[in-house]
């Protein structure tokens, strides 16, 4: 199987590659981390779960240690209530949970505060090795990340049609995408975002069923015809 052929294109002025900040959506969960001066104090607005001992633990209770985006846009955090981050980035929650912290400390420049998505989740759907939902712990995913942690597309894949559906504000929307060819770097929907759906979709071979190479499918075209010839002089042979 062959993928990213072609040469690289160079550009001459500056290229930004999907640089706009990620605006939260529903379901998706946040990792928060507050200190300060105070650690009585800090105590309060941090839930149960967050202080496991082992980084490995907080792993696998993220779904219960992080703050979810419920469906009306909100996260719930001790003391604070409902803090609407819908549509924010990480760095505007932050600035908003630190404006609502000023008030419980006397010396609020102490206070730090950290937010970040806790987990990436994307579904890998189609003709690929493992289909089914994963769950990345990276900054950002991209395709390739996608595709190879599920196994990576079967012989039956198209790989020039791999199509990528979100979820947005706007509606549903969807993109397709070459696995083949080099410019696959330069899309903009190199990098993924949490919840996007990723489809491959089957060579047009395996729908027809007459196999998935060029090969396979002469021989399939040469049966048919054979079996075609054969049936004919039978007939004539009556």
């Amino acid at each position: 199987m062959t993928y990213f052929q072609g040469e690289p294109v160079s550009k001459s002025e500056l290229y930004k590659l999907n640089n706009e900040p990620y605006r939260l959506q529903i379901n998706d969960i946040l990792y928060i981390d507050i200190k300060g001066s105070n650690p009585e104090i800090v105590a309060m607005f941090t839930s149960d779960g967050e202080n496991t001992s082992s980084a490995a633990n907080k792993t696998q209770n993220l779904y219960f240690t992080g703050y979810s985006v419920d469906r009306h846009g909100n996260i719930r955090i001790p003391y604070l209530g409902d803090v609407n981050v819908l549509g924010y980035t990480e760095k505007e929650v932050r600035e908003k949970i630190e404006q609502n912290l000023e008030t419980f400390f006397k010396n609020p420049e102490q206070l730090f505060v950290n937010v970040k998505l806790a987990v990436i989740n994307i579904v890998v759907t189609g003709e690929v090795g493992s289909p089914g939902s994963i769950n990345l712990m990276q900054n950002q995913v991209s395709i390739i990340d996608a595709i190879s942690n599920a196994g990576e597309i079967t012989p039956f894949g198209n790989r020039e049609n791999v199509t990528i559906i979100r979820k947005t504000i706007d509606g549903v929307k969807k993109y397709t995408l070459d696995y083949t060819k080099i410019e696959l770097f330069n899309s903009e929907n190199f990098y993924l975002q949490p919840n996007d759906i990723v489809y491959v979709a089957p060579l047009k071979q395996k729908s027809w069923g007459t196999g998935t190479t060029g090969f396979q499918s002469f021989t399939t075209v040469v049966t048919i015809l054979s079996f075609l010839v054969s049936s004919v002089l039978l007939v004539k042979n009556l």
